[in-house]
């Protein structure tokens, strides 16, 4: 048997504890970062802002900044978590001005004057659309859906 003295051993230290390091998930990585069209107007992701899409209109969410379209769309800061009931998407600016811009999935149709959107019907949903809303003020006009 041998004896080594104490002050032979190694001490035994633990690391100080470092903080985990997270990087933010990008919850919307499907959804391009800027959006820009034929004139000089872009759209660009805003970080720290996201939309959900409530499938019964009316709803009064809590702690929403801004409430769209009777309260169907609701806009809230921070990061989204799992539990949201409804469609989670990003929040836009429009540039350059800044003014926010929220991705409905509807596109904006309008004919010619005299062109009344149900004499249509049968072309847009051979294009792969639907018509979601007529105006009643514009009958050449209307939302649709893919």
């Amino acid at each position: 048997m041998f004896y080594f003295p104490a002050e032979y051993f190694p001490q035994l230290y633990s690391l100080p504890l470092i903080p985990e390091v997270r990087f933010q998930k990008d919850y919307f990585s499907e959804y391009p970062k800027q959006i820009r069209n034929r004139t000089s107007v872009s759209y660009t992701r805003k970080p720290g802002y996201y939309a959900v899409h409530y499938n019964q209109p009316n709803t009064m969410p809590l702690g929403a900044i801004l409430q769209l379209n009777d309260c169907a769309i609701a806009v809230f800061s921070g990061e989204p978590n799992q539990s949201e009931q409804g469609t989670v998407t990003p929040i836009y600016t429009l540039q350059p001005n800044g003014s926010v811009a929220v991705p409905t999935g509807l596109v904006f149709i309008r004919f010619a004057e005299g062109v009344d959107v149900e004499s249509q019907r049968e072309v847009i949903n051979q294009a792969g659309y639907e018509i979601v809303q007529s105006l009643d003020y514009a009958p050449h006009a209307a939302w649709l859906r893919a």
